[in-house]
């Protein structure tokens, strides 16, 4: 299937986690995957009850939190949420209590390669491109026009934001957050929890939890 090869081929169904930006963009994904042919539903949006704001998006309901889903055991989850610590807590406390329901979306327009694996929960947007021999971690977000080089690997719960360009042979730890337009380039290796500025160049490996920014970049705190 050209939308998203791993869905399964019989109609499936699920709910974005969150309301707010990237879950409404998340929603457009789905519609763009099933008017290009594949079998698939949004029902509406799950959210924290702390955060709840509206009844409706898109004019699809908001069900509730993750609870919801103890009563819906057939409907898949994808998580609309660019902060990568809030993403992980929720896919875990999700995993733990109603098991491994995630989805992987691929926009009809994102290009992968082959040889390239994508584990699940990771969402692939418009103009995203991703080369081959690349290993792509779960709950990954590769943002409008992203870019990913040859032989890289993307860990668990990575934001790579609209326009930034990962180079070949890169390795971005797990929970990492690359910026709009920001730069990595080939062979340097990002660590876990770390915050690349927008813009920046990064052309020297970045140690865990630090946050860099600039050209070339440099580390602003750790």
């Amino acid at each position: 299937m050209q939308g998203s090869p791993d869905l399964q081929p019989l109609a499936q169904k699920l709910v974005i986690y969150g309301t707010r930006g990237f879950a409404r963009e998340l929603h457009q994904i789905v519609e763009d995957i099933a008017a290009d042919g594949t079998a698939l539903t949004c029902l509406g949006f799950l959210v924290d009850r702390e955060f709840r704001e509206d009844d409706v998006v898109h004019d699809l309901p908001v069900f509730g939190d993750a609870d919801w889903l103890g009563g819906a055991p057939d409907v898949l989850v994808t998580i609309g949420i660019g902060a990568t610590r809030p993403r992980r807590r929720i896919a875990c406390d999700i995993e733990r209590r109603f098991g491994a329901r995630f989805v992987v979306l691929r926009h009809p327009l994102a290009r992968v390669g082959k040889r390239v694996t994508i584990g699940p929960g990771s969402n692939l947007c418009v103009g995203a491109h991703v080369a081959t021999e690349v290993a792509i971690g779960r709950h990954v977000q590769l943002h409008v026009g992203s870019t990913v080089g040859h032989a890289s690997a993307i860990g668990d719960f990575v934001s790579v934001f609209p326009g930034a360009n990962v180079a070949s042979e890169v390795t971005i730890g797990e929970g990492s957050f690359v910026g709009a337009g920001a730069a990595i380039l080939p062979g340097v290796r990002i660590g876990t929890w770390v915050r690349v500025g927008a813009g920046a160049v990064v052309t020297a490996d970045v140690p865990d939890g630090a946050t860099v920014v600039g050209v070339p970049a440099r580390v602003v705190s750790a």
